[in-house]
């Protein structure tokens, strides 16, 4: 039986962002933990430290200063959702966050990355992509590790990722 679920993840912006990372909705091990990325299986971290050229550090609250030193932000498309267990594909009812309200907050952001095929769909659906006006956006390989159907190395992932470099060197 699918469980009503609250995102308790606050979005990690400030007003240096220009890359915001836009997931779907955290799975249970990075709810649990409160952190983005939790499940250390994830490709998340990993590929951060290969684009930012640098040691990842284990504490949570580093590797978020890390990332907003970098001028990435996090933050997910929904809000509220019922799921049963973690994966993107058993989400149904999702509620979205107010991204026009973020948007509007924070102006400099110019790229939005979603990290993975459901986070693009659920914000496309329920947000419309004309939100995104005058700001380049991407569909992502997911860095989840749980396996799907086009599922791609890590070298390949890492490649994909690599469009955050040309926005984080101006």
């Amino acid at each position: 039986m699918s469980q009503a679920i609250k995102n308790v993840l606050l979005p990690v912006v400030d007003a240096s962002t220009k890359v915001l990372i836009v997931g779907s909705m955290p799975g249970k091990q990075s709810l649990e933990k409160q952190q983005y990325y939790g499940n250390p299986r994830n490709h998340f971290w990993p590929i951060m430290g290969e684009l930012l050229e640098t040691a990842i550090p284990e504490e949570y609250d580093k590797r978020i200063a890390l990332l907003k030193n970098n001028a990435i932000g996090l933050w997910d498309t929904i809000e509220t959702c019922e799921r049963k267990g973690s994966l993107d594909a058993a989400i149904r009812n999702e509620k979205p966050n107010d991204f026009q309200t973020l948007f509007k907050n924070y102006p400099n952001i110019q790229l939005v990355l979603f990290n993975g095929a459901k986070a693009f769909e659920v914000f496309k659906k329920h947000l419309g992509l004309e939100l995104l006006e005058g700001r380049a956006y991407q569909k992502m390989p997911s860095t989840s590790p749980i396996p799907g159907k086009n599922i791609k190395s890590f070298a390949e992932k890492l490649e994909d990722w690599r469009i955050i470099q040309s926005y984080l060197s101006d």
